[in-house]
């Protein structure tokens, strides 16, 4: 599995233009007044939205902005995410053909934009959302996320979040015994991991990207630390058998989620280092502290300058 925010045949210069701008280094001219936001906004309607069938009735959806992970049986449908509304028409044909019923709930994993941009069309579709409390805040105000070029407005009473999480909520749908958790503070301070017991299928959101560096949003509570944390939870949640979906990249396994918590520890240590030393942030930046990693991690929106000054924000 790919998306936009990772890496895409035919969709790569959009993401690495994206990546560009993000970081202040336009790559065309022509394309300078565009943000990232527009940009992937751009890239998502032009992409196909792929299905692969997981593991019993867990259907992961690719190329709508974040993954999206559907729960499909005679009690209708449980979505974690809706996506970017872009794709609404790609998101609903493919969700035609899993449904025999309609779409009961979207559990939003946290509050950006390419995970819950399709509220809108899933409440009107008759779902019920469900969130944390966080998450519901953060969708009832404006933000301002400079990296990705763009102030978010609060989106209209009737998409918000219904249905609110404060630690966990454990619920059977389809047959399923679905956990739903509050990871803390680590991307945003709003995530929500989403466990398929009976599949054996979890679903991270973007406390786990896989193959590419993370985007941590300091500004709606996240923090590197806090992502390490998550990332241990995930690795003590997941075994030999479990299948993990990421919030951007493949789906994979807890070997993957090891190597990701250890390049995050690895990158946070070396970080503060240089900072305990008194290296400024372009002196941190210059001195490569991911440099080992960036061939398998640094290839995404988040690049690997991008990603030292995260951590530094943080350390």
């Amino acid at each position: 599995m790919s998306n936009i925010l990772f890496r895409r045949p035919g969709l790569a210069s959009s993401a690495l233009l994206a990546l560009a701008l993000a970081v202040g280094a336009p790559a065309h001219a022509d394309e300078a007044a565009k943000t990232p936001y527009d940009i992937i906004n751009t890239a998502t309607a032009a992409s196909p939205v792929t299905p692969t069938a997981l593991r019993g009735n867990v259907t992961v959806l690719d190329g709508a902005g974040g993954s999206i992970v559907a729960l499909a049986g005679p009690q209708g449908l449980l979505l974690v995410d809706d996506g970017i509304a872009v794709s609404r028409a790609k998101i609903e044909e493919v969700l035609t053909g899993l449904r025999p019923g309609g779409l009961n709930f979207v559990i939003n994993t946290h509050w950006h934009w390419d995970h819950t941009d399709g509220n809108g069309w899933a409440h009107e579709d008759g779902a019920t959302i469900i969130a944390h409390r966080n998450t519901a805040a953060h969708l009832d105000k404006s933000i301002r996320v400079v990296e990705w070029g763009h102030t978010f407005d609060p989106v209209p009473a009737g998409y918000r979040p219904a249905m609110l999480v404060d630690e966990e909520k454990v619920m059977t749908f389809n047959g399923e015994t679905v956990e739903i958790r509050h990871y803390m503070p680590s991307h945003t301070d709003g995530d929500l991991s989403v466990y398929f017991r009976k599949a054996n299928v979890l679903a991270t959101g973007d406390t786990w990207w896989n193959g590419v560096y993370p985007f941590i949003d300091y500004v709606a509570g996240g923090g590197i630390d806090g992502m390490i944390r998550a990332a241990n939870w995930n690795i003590e949640k997941s075994g030999a058998e479990t299948i993990v979906v990421p919030g951007h990249g493949p789906v994979g396994s807890r070997a993957d989620l090891v190597a990701f918590r250890d390049m995050l520890v690895t990158i946070r240590n070396r970080v503060a280092a240089l900072k305990a030393q008194g290296k400024s942030l372009d002196e941190t930046i210059a001195a490569k502290p991911s440099a080992e990693f960036d061939a398998k991690w640094g290839g995404g929106v988040i690049n690997p300058a991008l990603f030292t000054q995260l951590v530094y924000r943080g350390v």
